[in-house]
């Protein structure tokens, strides 16, 4: 995607360093960040310097592939299951983060170059699954729509495109008449920091509404469909995501509002059978107590917003059943959200 006149994907790799927009910083400052070594791509990915489903999966299979590349003068076995087991302990919830190491640890084991590549095939996919979620999701996007979204499933979740915000964009493309209702999603702001700043960007127009807004602008008829991204889809259809997902489904369905969860298939877990089996990330309490913005200087401050001496509970995501689901778009299709449809899609991979 385009910023400035400058096209960018979110996360690559250079040598054995690995890039990515650093989106902690946004929308307040663009800066690139570099990661050397495996365990600085970690703490990326555990710090939030990159998040979302496809550009963590993107960054953990660059991270799988330094590992193997590193120049070691210990049992080279015993260090790349310990860098394995590094990668995979930075985000529990994101199925797509453990799609990636797997690919690239297996094809590590042939050669360290075998690994770099298996890397790049993964970002690439990503990419390109991306791409086709945009195409068959702008399919059921009418000449004119509103739209609301929930936290950021667009290209900077992404290595390029995005999956929630993908169909958006090719709507546009296609002359289409979109006007999205950006869920500020807290605690960390992913809609209002980050949706914003790309649909800004894209020239989309749009306005942040508090998360609490939604039902209003339903009842009110304002509201034409949802999409959203997801971080794990289990066997049966059930969807985890940002913490707040579950409860835009509720109200979609209570108003008759369809609701689309836009996931490539590596977001699938066959082995999880339903969402109760999803681990769910619980995130440091700070997130909810402090805020980070800008001040009058335009200097990036943390500031606490909630009462001194509380505590805050912080459970990164939720899950939504599946019945709640009109539809899953996928980079094969739109599928429903059940065991047979997925099942299907899966076998057909």
């Amino acid at each position: 995607m385009l910023v400035g006149e400058k096209s960018y994907q979110t996360v690559w790799m250079e040598g054995t360093s690995v890039f990515m927009i650093e989106q902690n910083l946004l929308p307040f400052e663009f800066r690139i960040h570099e990661c050397p070594t495996y365990w600085d791509t970690c703490m990326a990915i555990t710090e939030m310097v990159i998040r979302g489903a496809g550009a963590i999966g993107a960054a953990a299979g660059f991270a799988m592939a330094q590992a193997f590349l590193m120049e070691r003068d210990q049992d080279q076995s015993l260090i790349i299951r310990e860098a394995k087991h590094d990668i995979e302990s930075t985000r529990p919830t994101a199925k797509n983060l453990f799609y990636a190491v797997d690919r690239v640890y297996r094809a590590g084991l042939i050669s360290p170059e075998n690994a770099l590549v298996e890397a790049q095939k993964v970002a690439r996919q990503d990419e390109s699954d991306s791409k086709k979620i945009g195409e068959i999701g702008s399919a059921l996007i009418g000449k004119k729509a509103n739209i609301l979204t929930h936290c950021n499933a667009g290209w900077l979740a992404f290595v390029d495109y995005g999956t929630a915000l993908a169909p958006i964009y090719l709507a546009q493309s296609e002359g289409k008449e979109v006007f999205v209702y950006v869920d500020e999603t807290r605690p960390r702001g992913q809609g209002a920091r980050l949706t914003a700043w790309e649909l800004f960007n894209a020239k989309i127009p749009h306005v942040i509404i508090p998360d609490n807004a939604a039902a209003y602008l339903m009842a009110a008829g304002k509201i034409d469909m949802v999409i959203v991204g997801a971080d794990r889809i289990a066997a049966n259809g059930d969807v985890a995501n940002k913490i707040g997902t579950f409860g835009r489904a509720i109200l979609a369905r209570e108003f008759g509002i369809p609701f689309y969860v836009a996931a490539p298939t590596s977001t699938f877990d066959l082995e999880c059978k339903t969402g109760k089996g999803i681990p769910i990330e619980e995130r440091s309490q700070d997130e909810v107590l402090y805020q980070t913005g800008t001040d009058s200087n335009g200097n990036l401050v943390k500031v606490l917003v909630c009462s001194p001496g509380s505590e805050a509970y912080n459970p990164a995501f939720d899950v939504t059943p599946a019945k709640y689901i009109t539809g899953i778009i996928t980079e094969k299709g739109l599928i429903k959200a059940n065991h047979a449809s997925i099942k299907k899609l899966m076998e057909d991979e």
